[in-house]
């Protein structure tokens, strides 16, 4: 494995940590049972994943042919489980902020990292995809919010994608500047910047509560 490829591998890890991270925290919070927990875990860190390779004919999807990542989401997801059943007071309204602002932190950089892989993935088949723009784009976005959006329908919560701050306009960005990025930057500074760049317009969106226009 060349140091590119471990590089990438190590980030693909931190976004499954990130999100399984997500998804075992919204499990705690709606009180279900250590499988319940480990389900939402894993759906929110491959499950964005999964839909991106069936979308471009990837059989048995990624998840499948290398368990590193669902191994590590059940590893976090177990890891949280044990931490708040030892200190439950994490879980009283005094750390309901602190709480929140974790979710969103760790929401943020599982969407900017899993944004750019979804694109990578596609450009690396050997189909001709990286002509077609809109494919990227939408292969990209979905990576980076299926996860999530399968989360909270399991949860029972209206998707966060489309009710809280900017969100899957982060991936959006993310993805157009990766693609354009790559035209001119080696890929893991490009990845590097455009994953970077979804994080901080997700941060910077939950800090000052930005949304966008709805009917009041």
């Amino acid at each position: 494995m060349s140091y590119s490829e471990l590089f990438i591998f190590l980030l693909e890890i931190i976004g499954t940590i990130a999100f399984a991270s997500s998804g075992a925290m919204m499990g705690i919070r709606k009180n279900m049972d250590i499988f319940g927990i480990n389900v939402l875990g894993i759906t929110t860190a491959v499950g964005g994943g999964c839909i991106r390779d069936l979308l471009l004919g990837i059989h048995p999807p990624k998840m499948f042919q290398n368990f590193s990542y669902v191994g590590t989401a059940i590893a976090t997801s177990c890891l949280l489980f044990l931490l708040c059943y030892l200190k439950q007071e994490i879980l009283e309204s005094a750390f309901l902020e602190y709480y929140e602002r974790l979710m969103s932190t760790l929401d943020a950089v599982g969407l900017g990292i899993f944004t750019v892989m979804g694109i990578r993935t596609a450009m690396e088949l050997e189909q001709g995809h990286e002509q077609n723009l809109f494919l990227l784009i939408f292969v990209g976005v979905v990576t980076g919010i299926g996860g999530g959006m399968l989360r909270d329908i399991m949860a029972g919560t209206t998707p966060f994608v489309f009710v809280k701050h900017v969100y899957a306009c982060a991936a959006l960005l993310g993805a157009f500047l990766y693609i354009f990025l790559l035209q001119y930057l080696p890929e893991i500074a490009a990845m590097l910047i455009s994953s970077t760049t979804v994080v901080v317009i997700r941060i910077l969106a939950a800090h000052y509560r930005w949304n966008l226009p709805r009917i009041p």
